[in-house]
């Protein structure tokens, strides 16, 4: 086995970048190539059913399923002589991944032989087996019936010769199985609420767009030191591996030169991000070795989700041909920065407003004060239910690790509009209206430049920060469905404006003019939601103490932090707004405990195996040689001059014996614990059992490997070593 890691290091050094060849048309000619837009659309569809299709995805109006034939027709002429022979239904079931089924278009022609056919009824729905995806109890095993539902909100594509119809994914009862469906709701109640909000300042506003850019962090790995690591193959971390002499701390590789491989990567990367539509932006180095970001334009919320399973894809298949593997969880290497993906979320109108934006008039100000309170309130409200919607088992090693948002929902404003809240929060309604006649309404609001150019530093340990015209949800895992963090937060905010609503007209109603009310409401908003406000350092042990006399949800362990999702007042929210029914979040629940048990239980079994099998007999081998070393002194040299030149052996010798025996000792204790809590038939439960006993013992155990690793001669250690690991590109 060590034979096989010193032939990949080499194998490793020895590469070089693989030629990509560089389309001739400029990616603005090429964008798209493979994606069934609205150019297309025009081209492909009758005007009718052009006009009729537009109207659903621009404006949602509802899509008669008597124009699916038609869709369908134009969808697979432009499919077949693209090259397609195949569709698929493309859903993002509750696994964290995508998946799909294949058909073809085949059909019997009637004369024994065979035409190519697509109609509206495969176009719409599917029946992909619902028995086989995580589901909470929503289905019985032995019941397979589950339904694919086209979203024409979000373009078909081609993936090789397959067309990819993006669809939701519900259980034959009507639940949803799915991240999409619910992401659509929240979306839609979004959009209805924040229309309604914005009518006492644009009343000409027709829809709300909830718009998404993320960041997608990620490590690569060469493939041959990648299949010498099983931990890696199996787990997508590893579980063992003692810091590197030179890792960041020379804070070298962040924003510098791309590697000559990673750059091809890259370069490919993109190109077939543009043919799929994807708007990559921006590549650069990450903060760790061997970590890298990419990040596209932002785009309405689903689309960009779309894209953002889809990137994540094609990352995995495109690196191999580059000899790669990506690694998308969270804290692939301990000792150096893990992978997030910050959510750049904001609101928009149909009219060209973004809504987080700061304007040039006393109105567009309220109007944006308006919106940015409401988020502030909503991300109070539910600041518990905000962490359950980015936590998991992977993620979990990220948090709080002073590199990325703590495990405390808080929000950074920055000077600038902190001032302003403080200004609005300490006027009274008269201090903060000035009624000039026919000159109109004045607000005593301190301006506010229509670009936000704040002299505060980003503070990059926000989990919600405030970045300008648009809050930035930090604390999204790299490997995560972005639509999790989505779902809670549009819903959350949907819900907070329309209790807004609710209380300005109450206001109304009783004679206060429209301003008065709107800033009466907003400053008690102020002041109720002021505890989610923090600007200093959220790392700190100080900050715990505060949140916690805050009165925020201060939670670390994740089996718990789920809890959040069943709270009564988070039951009431999805269900008011139409998102979520009580028996789906109990069922999403069941599938994230069940989830997470799964993921620390492969981590033991992988570590208990590599532990015994490559570890402890590496080590032994290794204490054995100086054990015939310290006898061959003996034999060579008088009984003290042996025993002072034996006695670092001897020390070592001691050593191994003792970290071995604690490494077996462990093992085996975590296989009975293992066994303990696999008996534990409630699934929250267990989770909790796993989390309190395994992942304690997973660290444990890794301690005194590294211990190891740091004894054992080089030529004998078979794993892949992390200067191996992180700087051979």
């Amino acid at each position: 086995m060590s034979k096989l890691r010193f032939r990949v290091v080499e194998t490793a050094f020895k590469k070089k970048a693989v030629e990509v060849a560089t389309p001739a048309e400029r990616p603005s000619e090429y964008f798209g190539k493979y994606v069934f837009n609205k150019e297309k659309m025009f081209k492909y569809l009758p005007s009718k059913v052009y006009n009729a299709l537009i109207d659903a995805i621009d404006n949602g109006a509802p899509l008669d399923r008597s124009i699916a034939d038609e869709v369908a027709a134009g969808m697979k002429k432009w499919a077949v002589e693209m090259g397609v022979t195949h569709y698929t239904h493309w859903f993002a079931p509750l696994t964290e991944g995508t998946a799909e089924k294949h058909d073809a278009f085949v059909e019997h022609d009637g004369k024994g032989g065979m035409m190519e056919e697509f109609t509206g009824k495969l176009l719409v729905q599917q029946e992909p087996d619902a028995s086989s995806f995580p589901n909470g109890g929503i289905r019985n095993t032995f019941e397979a019936r589950g339904y694919s539902a086209w979203d024409p909100s979000s373009p078909a594509f081609i993936v090789d010769d397959t067309l990819c119809i993006p669809t939701v994914f519900i259980a034959y009862t009507g639940e949803a199985l799915d991240y999409k469906a619910p992401l659509l709701k929240a979306l839609r109640a979004v959009d209805k609420a924040a229309t309604a909000v914005c009518h006492y300042f644009n009343p000409e506003v027709k829809k709300v767009v909830a718009y998404l850019g993320w960041e997608q962090e990620y490590f690569l790995v060469d493939e041959g030191l990648y299949a010498a690591r099983p931990d890696l193959l199996m787990t997508g971390r590893t579980l063992m591996g003692h810091d590197s002499a030179k890792n960041q701390q020379l804070e070298d590789h962040y924003f510098g030169a791309i590697p000559t491989r990673v750059a091809a990567f890259m370069k490919d990367l993109e190109i077939e991000a543009l043919k799929l539509g994807i708007p990559v932006k921006t590549r650069h180095n990450e903060v760790a070795p061997n970590q890298f970001e990419l990040a596209p334009i932002f785009e309405e919320c689903n689309l960009a989700n779309d894209h953002n399973l889809l990137i994540m894809s094609l990352m995995r298949k495109v690196s191999r041909r580059h000899g790669f593997r990506v690694l998308l969880h969270e804290k692939p290497f301990k000792g150096v920065n893990g992978s997030g993906k910050h959510n750049n979320w904001s609101l928009g109108t149909d009219t060209g407003i973004l809504l987080m934006g700061p304007g040039k008039t006393p109105e567009d100000n309220l109007r944006f004060v308006t919106f940015v309170v409401n988020t502030l309130m909503a991300v109070y409200r539910h600041n518990g239910l905000l962490k359950a919607s980015i936590s998991s088992a992977t993620n979990a090693h990220r948090l709080g690790a002073n590199e990325a948002p703590p495990a405390i929902i808080s929000s950074f404003l920055g000077k600038q509009l902190s001032q302003v809240l403080d200004h609005i929060e300490n006027s009274t309604k008269d201090d903060l209206i000035n009624l000039s006649g026919k000159q109109g309404m004045k607000l005593d609001i301190p301006q506010i430049p229509e670009l936000l150019i704040d002299n505060t530093d980003r503070n990059r340990t926000s989990p919600f920060a405030f970045t300008g015209n648009r809050f930035e949800f930090r604390a999204v895992g790299s490997e995560a469905n972005c639509a999790s963090a989505m779902i809670a937060l549009n819903a959350a905010v949907a819900e907070q404006l329309m209790k807004f609503k609710k209380d300005v007209d109450a206001l109304i109603e009783k004679g206060e003019p429209k301003v008065s009310a709107i800033l009466e409401v907003i400053r008690g908003y102020i002041k109720e939601c002021k505890a989610i406000h923090f600007d200093g350092n959220g790392y700190s042990d100080e900050w715990k103490v505060e949140a916690a006399r805050r009165g925020l949800d201060c939670e670390t362990s994740v089996p718990i932090i789920f809890d959040n999702y069943l709270k009564p007042e988070t039951i009431a929210m999805f269900e008011a707004i139409g998102v979520m029914t009580k028996k789906e979040l109990e069922a999403r629940n069941e599938v994230k405990w069940e989830t997470y048990t799964k993921k620390i239980q492969i981590e033991a079994r992988v570590l208990g195996d590599l532990a015994m099998n490559h570890i402890i007999p590496v080590a032994t081998q290794y204490q054995t040689d100086l054990i015939n070393n310290v006898y061959k002194m003996q034999s060579l040299f008088p009984a003290d001059k042996a025993a002072r030149l034996s006695a670092k052996n001897l020390e070592l010798i001691e050593e191994i014996a003792d970290r071995t025996a604690f490494i077996k000792e462990h093992v085996d204790a975590m296989i009975e614990a293992r066994k303990v809590a696999n008996k534990i038939e409630s699934e929250r439960e267990k989770a909790i059992a796993y989390h309190d006993t395994i992942v304690p013992a997973l660290e444990e155990i890794r301690y005194h490997i590294d211990k190891l690793e740091l004894i054992v001669d080089n030529q004998m250690w078979t794993l892949p070593k992390y200067r191996e690991l992180l700087f051979v590109r």
